[in-house]
């Protein structure tokens, strides 16, 4: 990064507009919704899959507040689901710096070159990320299981943003959203002390979460014969 980008100013208290949602636990998710909705009923939430399917379900009659990833990026979801918000569109919000000008204009009118619309700046994400630990300890499940519910997305996400909390509040664990939308209507917003501390709360877990996968994929088990087990190889091409 650039001297000039590290010495861009940051704001304190931002308002909240533009929501990105991607959560496997949908617990209290509602608690969030109609919370965030009391707050700014203009509030815009944006989603894939299943949790766009639960935004729709709890906003009801305002389902003018939801936008979709892929009407969003302008780009469709791989087929099951590997490929979601990974956009430069998604990114840029989540790491985009509010105040330096490049920025601006790359989300503004770079984004709106490449898909049609402007980008946004995301003020809050509410992730969480494929149980890794609940399905490896499923008797039944195999090492095929386990590599699907690596999850790429959420933490990437999780990671941009606690990366610039200077502009994105990160809410990685339902338990927090009732809280968090008290001290949002006391403040008007969230404050850069409150993002520090949640993004700090949310490598903390990503951290973890990295661990659990790389101890497990690690240990010394025969895994090369369940992959076998498990495993459909093609013919090269041309045979």
């Amino acid at each position: 990064m650039s001297v000039e980008a590290n010495n861009t100013p940051e704001l304190d208290l931002i308002m909240l507009q533009n929501v990105l949602v991607s959560v496997y636990d949908k617990a209290e998710l509602e608690v969030l919704v109609q919370g965030l909705l009391e707050v700014n009923p203009e509030v815009m939430f944006y989603s894939t899959g299943g949790t766009g399917k639960k935004l729709l379900e709890i906003l009801g009659p305002n389902s003018n507040n939801y936008t979709s990833v892929e009407d969003f990026t302008g780009a469709p979801e791989m087929q099951g689901g590997r490929v979601k918000t990974l956009h430069p569109k998604i990114h840029a919000g989540l790491l985009g710096k509010r105040l330096m000008p490049e920025h601006q204009d790359y989300i503004k009118n770079v984004m709106a070159e490449m898909t049609g619309t402007p980008g946004v700046y995301f003020d809050i994400l509410a992730c969480s990320v494929y149980p890794f630990n609940q399905t490896v300890a499923k008797p039944s499940s195999n090492f095929r299981d386990w590599i699907e519910n690596i999850d790429i997305g959420g933490p990437t996400m999780l990671w941009a943003s606690a990366k610039n909390f200077d502009s994105v509040a990160i809410l990685s664990d339902p338990k927090q959203y009732d809280e968090f939308i008290q001290t949002v209507k006391e403040q008007n917003g969230t404050t850069h002390e409150q993002r520090w501390g949640m993004a700090v709360d949310a490598m903390e877990k990503m951290g973890l979460y990295r661990l659990y996968i790389s101890t497990h994929m690690g240990q010394k088990v025969d895994y090369h014969k369940d992959i076998l087990s498990h495993t459909t190889f093609a013919k090269p091409a041309g045979e």
